[in-house]
């Protein structure tokens, strides 16, 4: 958006003007006169909706809903072996959380799963009747498996506590909950992006024809359906068959036995008849002329694997003809139902398909886009979970099925036999534990299997834990460099984040959600497709409509209707029926997630009210007027009215991605013209989470929101209240954090300002020395001093002892004495073996004192063991020095003990350190310099950071000139600025603050040199930033060998910091050196420093020989010593050994 040039201020000073006309010109940008605070309606739908509450809303609507339908789906297991037996499942339920081990038996806390490294989980139990022997018997409550219970899900024990209650419970009031806790880590199932399933896809294959596609998926099966183009004939392609048939064929089997019915149905206009013909003739040349004939030549290309399996009895075998049937009526669309083998609405489907491709072929719009968000669908926990279970459950029940079979074919049983003693809940439990840990998802029905669904939470910081609860994965393959998929589309407007994706390889294919998106569940079909027959739709598979009356090509201007991708039938006035559904959905009679889209082109409405749609909210315009007034928002702002109040007064109503195309939506109040339908909420609700953050972001180029985006994650902070009672594997943590000067509104919606992770730096915008060129920061030694950017490290080291199969322990044992002194190794342990909790840890000392039996399998006495029968295995400190912060004793579910040290260590900032403001503009510290040594204004006030002024031409980050000035302002009036994209405080009113307190309107002050003492001949840019420590620290990145540890392999050097390895000198850095002719030094670093190895070679054959005798010549005469690497004589070994024998020839030198 273009604004106004800006005036010249130079031209007037601030005392030729008055307070009135000092920059009356308003903006484009201005935020404009509206409902004022119509921003209010925003925390109100995040405390309903939004954000976190998709998983929550997904798992609960399993737990409560889903798992009752898979339950009744498989109540019954029967066997053949026994026709009297049976068994039934009644009534399901998942319980409350608890511990399953002996500990507590009762509630278990998320807190205390965490640190005992259990899962949270809750039993599932069912009520089940079931034949034991000739009687009939009923119990109640038996487990079956354990679930992992989401956190603040309906079955959470967390769920509707207060912030004291749940501070007694060890847990942050402002966590948002939405993930597992997996054997102790916190796990996130990720939202999946997947293709829509049940629709109609129009694409061009490899060889750019025209195809159409559906994936098809019911409770039932799943199946992918196409109609493929081949030299301008049109065929079928379903794995079934061997082989593609043509499409006429499929449509006579159907029962379209005149070629009249046929083009009736497709179309009956020229082009049509033309795009058919060569079909029609291909039909003919196979002489198929009957529906019998066709079933029959569709027989003969069913696979063997997919044939009836009555392979014993040919008298049982089926036909050709009925399995041609069978598979037309289950498997072609099988989202599409057939009653009584009555065809008419699969082929009315079929026919559909064919005619979007005739028009395709003739108009390239028709081509579907397939990364056009309406026809995406995500998939949350729910879904994903039910999948899951169901997969489980059918599992449980077969083995179930197949014990009771084993057990009724033996022939001599003595007691009766009792089901119910055979139910082992393990398959169920280890099941979910399984996929939720390794994010494997594997279906075998589905010949589903998906990895890295699932991924440990983020605790980086506050803000990184929440962006990874809205994060997105598309099952795109992120090699592959396609540039569609990736690309911002328009359809994602107010939907995903525009800035927030990560660069590199995952960029486009890894998104966020917006700030007021929502994920829809399923609701009912049933009451819909009566509701839409009451509302005039006529029904295609009870009215007998001819085809021209589908098509509408016969005069009739009939839209097709589609509810969730199957034809309902059509309407003849679709605007009206739209506009009924939409006004029966603003009253409340319909789900306020149903959306009605109108598609022109298409001739057809479609109603869907499936689940996985993305939506958000709008305020409904009526004549030129929101609906929503200033009387309505006051009313929330007082709590009489609360979110879902607006809903049902139909002020307000959620919008797919389908239904925003048939809408005209306004940014702001005055954008509102006569065909307006809705008006946005809020303008800044088009960003996520981690964008939300940056104040100005409309001021700053594109991609410096998206570099903040991944750096926001990375920025050291408090993650949350219960911080210092956890035990994380890493925990970095800000030791004064502060609330950012400059906020945005969505800082106070994710309550970032309570656990911020940054402080607010004095920034001079200066060049000083030569230590801040690229990026470089200059710190001030007193400010560090003073605590700026110090941080604290937290990390665990966790020890288990062992019961083992034959009862022996591992035990700990007290510090080795000798002559009362203790050694040196074992001066910072107790006595009871475990090092006291406050002690510094150096490098070398033992901190758990562990002891582990030689004899671990045969059972001998294990009590009294001397101390010969074990050997030492100490946890011992292996890196810079740490205190002890906290010790924890405590036992896992599987009765090992555990024990968990926290080890903490203080980190100031030094040279090289990462920082970062909330732009994208990172730097290392270049040099730290003394208090009397920094530049100073006229008050005394020395900066913090000194920051190079050519960071800001080439990256036009304007917004991190107005967060200064914007900071500074507040500073004066003593409150927090407003930075909140499209809006927030502008900058002519901060420059009136500035002027009325005294300073310069532009934010520069005059300052004097500390080397020097004289003043500065230009004027500096001077206030306060808000910067981040980011968790790159030089102390965990440095690393330097001399000598050390070789791989065994190729007996050269380790790789890595962890194992202490060595600097590669790689292929590039050889290059060099022999460019630069260095042989000696090429020698010395490629071999001599690293793998030399000394061989003895004939010189005859040349080939390696072994203590001076060659094998292939049989003679040690010719041997010769030389020394080469010894990864070298590897690869020539390995070379013959797939038989290629390289030779050496040998000189004397």
């Amino acid at each position: 958006m273009e604004e106004p040039a800006p005036q010249k201020i130079e031209d007037t000073t601030p005392q030729d003007m008055d307070e009135g006309e000092l920059y009356d010109h308003s903006k484009l940008n201005d935020p404009i006169k509206r409902v004022e605070d119509k921003w209010k309606l925003l925390p109100a739908f995040l405390k309903v909706r939004g954000l976190v509450r998709q998983h929550i809303d997904s798992f609960n609507y399993f737990v409560n809903v889903e798992i009752k339908k898979l339950m009744k789906a498989n109540e019954k297991i029967t066997t053949d072996a026994d026709p009297k037996f049976f068994l039934k499942y009644h009534n399901i339920s998942v319980g409350r959380p608890s511990a399953d081990d002996d500990m507590n038996g009762g509630d278990v806390t998320p807190h205390e799963c965490r640190l005992r490294d259990l899962t949270y989980s809750a039993p599932i139990s069912a009520d089940i009747e079931y034949t034991r022997g000739v009687q009939i018997v009923r119990k109640k409550g038996v487990t079956i498996g354990r679930l992992p219970i989401m956190l603040r899900s309906s079955k959470c024990i967390l769920t509707g506590k207060n912030p004291d209650e749940l501070a007694k419970l060890g847990e942050c009031s402002i966590d948002s909950g939405g993930y597992f806790i997996c054997k102790g880590n916190e796990k996130v199932i990720l939202i999946q992006e997947q293709l829509s399933k049940n629709r109609i896809i129009i694409e061009l294959d490899n060889k750019k024809n025209v195809c159409a596609s559906v994936t098809s998926s019911t409770e039932e099966r799943k199946s992918k359906t196409n109609v493929v183009q081949k030299n301008g004939k049109l065929y079928l392609r379903i794995n079934t068959f061997t082989d593609d048939i043509p499409i006429i064929v499929v449509l006579k089997a159907m029962g379209m036995q005149s070629d009249q019915q046929i083009i009736s149905f497709i179309g009956s206009k020229q082009d049509f008849v033309d795009g058919i013909a060569a079909s029609f003739q291909e039909c003919y040349s196979l002489e198929i002329f009957t529906r019998q004939q066709a079933l029959e030549y569709i027989g003969s290309k069913i696979k063997i694997v997919f044939r009836s399996p009555f392979k014993a009895m040919p008298t049982n075998r089926r036909s050709k003809v009925d399995e041609a049937r069978d598979i037309l009526a289950t498997v072609l669309l099988s989202h599409v139902p057939v009653k009584n083998y009555d065809f008419r609405m699969k082929y009315t489907y079929l026919t559909l398909m064919i005619r979007r491709i005739l028009l395709a072929n003739k108009d390239p719009h028709a081509i579907d886009d397939k990364d056009y968000y309406g026809n995406k669908r995500l998939e949350l926990a729910g879904q994903l979970l039910s999948l899951m279970f169901e997969d489980l459950l059918k599992k449980f029940n077969n083995e179930l099925k197949k014990t009771a079979e084993s057990n009724f074919q033996k022939q001599n049983r003595v007691q009766v036999f009792d089901i119910s003693a055979c139910m082992t809940p393990k398959t169920i439990t280890d099941g979910f534990i399984h996929a939720i840990s390794t994010g494997n998802w594997t279906v075998k029905r589905f010949k589903m299997n998906r990895s890295g669904i699932t991924q440990v939470l983020s605790r980086l910081s506050f803000i990184s834990a929440l962006g990874h609860m809205t994060r997105m994965n598309s099952q795109f393959e992120k090699t592959r460099k396609v540039s569609g998929p990736r690309s911002l589309q328009p359809s994602q407007f107010g939907m995903l984040c525009p800035a927030d994706t990560p660069e590199g390889e995952a960029c486009g294919l890894v998104k966020n959600l917006a700030l007021m998106t929502h994920v829809t569940t399923d609701d009912e079909e049933p009451p819909l497709a009566r509701l839409a027959i009451n509302l005039g739709v006529l029904e295609v598979d009870i009215n007998t409509l001819s085809g021209e009356e589908i098509t509408g090509d016969g005069g009739m201007k009939g839209y097709l209707v589609f509810l969730n991708g199957q034809i309902l039938g059509i309407h003849t006035q679709p605007h009206i029926l739209a506009r009924s559904l939409r006004l029966l959905r603003r009253q409340g009679r319909v789900k306020e997630f149903v959306s009605v889209y109108l598609h022109d082109e298409q001739h057809s409405v479609y109603i869907a009210s499936d689940g996985g749609r993305v939506c958000r909210p709008l305020i409904i315009v009526d004549k030129g007027r929101p609906r929503v007034t200033e009387e309505h928002i006051r009313q929330l702002s007082d709590g009489i009215f609360a979110f879902d109040d607006f809903l049902k007064r139909g002020l307000i109503e959620y919008l797919d991605v389908n239904e925003e195309n048939n809408s005209m939506i306004a940014v702001y109040e005055k954008d509102i013209k006569p065909n307006t339908t809705h008006l946005e909420i809020e303008p800044l609700t088009v960003l996520g989470v981690c964008a939300g953050l940056i104040p100005y972001p409309h001021h700053n180029q594109s991609p410096r929101n998206t570099y903040q985006c991944a750096m926001g994650k990375q920025a050291i902070g408090a993650i949350a209240y219960n911080q210092l009672n956890r035990i994380d594997t890493l925990l970095y943590l800000m030791v004064y954090p502060q609330k950012p000067m400059v906020k945005t509104k969505t800082i106070e919606l994710t309550g970032y300002e309570k656990v911020p992770a940054g402080q607010n730096a004095t920034v001079a915008v200066m060049s000083y020395s030569g230590y801040d060129i690229e990026d470089a920061l200059v710190l001030n030694k007193a400010s560090i001093d003073r605590g700026f950017g110090r941080c604290i490290v937290l990390k665990k080291h966790a020890t288990s002892v062992k019961k083992y199969i034959n009862n022996s322990l591992d035990r700990l044992g007290a510090p080795l004495e000798e002559n009362g002194i203790r050694n040196k190794k074992h001066e910072k342990l107790d006595l009871d073996g475990i090092v006291s909790p406050g002690e510094q840890l150096l490098n070398g000392d033992v901190y758990v004192n562990k002891q582990t039996p030689k004899n671990t399998t045969n059972i001998n006495n294990n009590e009294n063991r001397s101390d010969a029968e074990f050997f030492d295995t100490p946890s011992t400190w292996k890196s810079n020095p740490v205190f002890a912060d906290k010790v924890m004793l405590t036992s896992t579910d599987e009765d090992h003990f555990l024990i968990k040290m926290l080890s903490r260590s203080t980190r100031r900032p030094e040279l090289g350190d990462k920082f970062s403001s909330r732009h994208g503009q990172k730097g290392v510290v270049g040099i730290i310099v003394n208090q009397e040594d920094m530049p100073f204004n006229h008050q005394g006030m020395c900066p913090d950071i000194i920051m190079n002024p050519h960071g800001y031409p080439s990256r036009m980050t304007v917004g991190k000139l107005i967060e200064l000035l914007g900071g500074k302002a507040g500073v004066f009036e003593g409150r927090h600025g407003y930075g909140t994209a499209f809006g927030g405080d502008k900058v002519e009113d901060i420059s009136r603050v500035l002027v009325k307190h005294g300073y310069n309107y532009s934010g520069k002050d005059t300052l004097t040199s500390g080397v020097t003492g004289e003043t500065l001949n230009a004027y500096i840019y001077f206030g306060p930033i808000y910067y981040q420590k980011l968790k790159h620290m030089v102390m965990d990145k440095m690393h330097a060998r001399a000598r050390g540890p070789r791989a065994v392999l190729t007996r050269q050097p380790t790789e890595g910091r962890a194992r202490n390895g060595g600097l590669r000198l790689g292929e590039m850095e050889r290059d060099c050196l022999i460019a630069y002719g260095a042989s000696a030094l090429l020698m010395e670093r490629l071999m001599v420093s690293s793998d030399q190895f000394t061989v003895f070679v004939c010189k005859d054959c040349g080939l390696l020989g072994y203590s001076g005798w060659c094998q292939f010549c049989k003679s040690s005469l010719t041997m010769a010593r030389i020394n080469i690497p010894y990864a070298s004589k590897l690869l020539f070994q390995e070379l013959q050994a797939m038989n290629i024998s390289p030779r050496l020839k040998l000189k004397d030198l």
